[in-house]
């Protein structure tokens, strides 16, 4: 991969950021989530949420960021703050093609949106992660996260998955 570019996400980025979400997804939570639940996503489905929540950015405490390469939009990670406590930013995701999976643009978006949330002067952010996602942990520990001892259970596909909520501080 040649020149990329991370940017502030526009309205009619949200085709791309749906695909690159539903791609995401499909490969990273095989055997993770349920597989009925991964084949019926449609990016289609998800476009006017991600346009939603593109256009309701409020640069730097929340925004949507691309990584776009000559091929287009390859990842993305969106943040805001984090329910209950106005020091604290929440990572909401950070997805990137699987075709692109290892070259740097997870550690580029994330460290755009540290630096984001950090002029958005929070003092801590966090993450939640599916506990069984290794690759995804591996990722968030060599970046400096921790686990923080919460976790959660969502039913998201329709069976209960284990999450965990990972923090590090911004100051």
């Amino acid at each position: 991969m040649t020149a990329m570019q991370i940017r502030q996400a526009e309205p009619e980025d949200a085709p791309a950021v749906a695909g690159v979400y539903v791609r995401s997804w499909q490969a990273g939570f095989a055997g993770l989530v349920q597989q009925r639940y991964l084949d019926a996503m449609d990016p289609s489905h998800e476009e006017s949420g991600w346009k939603s929540r593109i256009a309701g950015a409020r640069w730097p405490s929340t925004g949507v960021l691309v990584a776009e390469s000559e091929a287009g939009i390859v990842g993305f990670v969106s943040f805001g703050p984090y329910e209950g406590d106005p020091a604290v930013a929440e990572i909401g995701t950070l997805y990137a093609m699987p075709e692109v999976w290892g070259a740097g643009i997870g550690k580029r978006l994330m460290a755009a949106a540290v630096t984001a949330l950090g002029q958005a002067d929070y003092a801590h952010v966090v993450l939640w992660v599916l506990e069984g996602n290794e690759r995804a942990r591996r990722f968030y520990e060599a970046a400096g996260w921790h686990p923080d001892g919460t976790a959660v259970v969502d039913a998201t596909g329709g069976a209960p998955l284990d999450k965990l909520r990972y923090g590090r501080p911004l100051r």
